[in-house]
This record gives structure tokens, C-alpha cells and sequence, in this order.
């Protein structure tokens, strides 16, 4: 997928999880957590089950999606022992 692509879609997934967590970050913050989201969820899920999302546009944005709100639940969850 490409990087305009991949940016444009990260940036929708960081949106829709910091709607579906009720986070408050702004528009750099959604577009890291998306990508990252997707990155470390396709990664996962190549390594562990042998599966590729990114093949297909909408499969990568609802694997940014599970990541992003992933990676708020952790953040969450480490920022809240402090």
C-alpha cells in the first residue's frame, strides 16, 4: 500500500478509535496511533496466523482501527499506574 494511502488511512483509524476509546488526541496523534496500530496488528497477525490485511484497503483500515484502540487501552493502562 502506499505511504499517501497508508497515511490517509492511519489517520482515518486514529479518528474512528479516539471516537470508539472516547480519547482526546489531536490529528498527529491519530495518525500515529493508526499506523502504528495497523503496523504492529499486521504484524502480528502475519507472524502469528499467517494472515495479510494490508492486501485489501478496507481490511488494513479495520486492522488500524483494532490496533489504534488497542494501543489507547495499553496507553491508558500504563499511564493510569503512574
Amino acid at each position: 500500500m502506499g505511504w499517501l494511502i497508508t497515511i490517509i488511512l492511519g489517520g482515518l483509524a486514529g479518528w474512528i478509535a479516539e471516537r470508539i476509546m472516547k480519547a482526546d488526541t489531536g490529528l498527529l496523534m491519530n495518525i500515529i496511533l493508526g499506523i502504528v496500530g495497523a503496523a504492529v496488528l499486521n504484524f502480528l497477525l502475519s507472524t502469528i496466523f499467517g494472515l495479510y490485511p494490508a492486501d485489501n484497503w478496507f481490511a488494513y483500515l479495520v486492522v488500524a482501527i483494532v490496533g489504534a484502540c488497542g494501543l489507547i487501552f495499553v496507553w491508558r493502562a500504563i499511564a493510569g499506574r503512574n
